[in-house]
């Protein structure tokens, strides 16, 4: 049998009856059985005691006294064979520390006749106009640094460059760019001087 759900009614609700309420309620509660309260009552005290027992590591609360602590004396050797015995430990001597002070380096300096007899020139820029190149002298002129500016022809015409130096040693045109470097100018090169 197919029935169509749409049409069909909703299903009432079961009322429970009046028994199932009055046997729930009804239910009469029985008194423990002192057996069973006895017992009950043993394994409590029973509990208590080990948790005591395992606290006090079962010393005598009564008297005071605890349990002495079995001791066994080791047997001696009953003879000493001098294959047996350890020699006695030896002293470390440290002798790295003497040798260190008393230690000179050598160390190989290479002659100074690889270097150029030239000096270093530092180029900051190169510019068309002479007024852009005495624009950048000024700012390399705050950091205290001296500069100069060159007219150089070319095939294109003449340029303007921002020349620093001449420096005996690479090290100081590498300071001085460096200073330059955090005020923003950051295109110079090092070259060797030229005239």
């Amino acid at each position: 049998m197919r029935s169509d759900y749409a049409n069909s009614k909703p299903r009432q609700p079961r009322k429970r009856g009046a028994n199932s309420k009055s046997k729930a309620t009804a239910a009469p509660r029985r008194p423990v059985s002192p057996i069973k309260f006895v017992v009950g009552l043993a394994v409590l005290v029973g509990f208590i005691y080990a948790l005591w027992f395992l606290k006090h590591d079962g010393t005598d609360a009564a008297s005071g006294n605890e349990p002495q602590a079995v001791t066994t004396k080791a047997a001696a050797p009953a003879t000493t064979n001098p294959k047996d015995t350890l020699p006695p430990k030896p002293k470390e001597e440290w002798t790295y520390q003497k040798e260190l002070e008393n230690k000179q380096v050598e160390v190989d300096v290479p002659a100074q006749s690889n270097q150029p007899s030239r000096p270093y020139q530092m180029q900051c820029g190169s510019f068309r106009k002479e007024s852009q190149a005495q624009e950048m002298k000024a700012v390399i002129a705050f950091q205290g640094i001296e500069a100069q500016v060159r007219k150089v022809g070319g095939n294109n015409g003449d340029w303007f460059k921002v020349i620093l130096g001449p420096y005996d040693a690479k090290r100081q045109a590498e300071r001085d760019r460096h200073t330059l470097q955090r005020v923003g100018l950051n295109g110079c090169m090092i070259w060797l001087w030229t005239n």
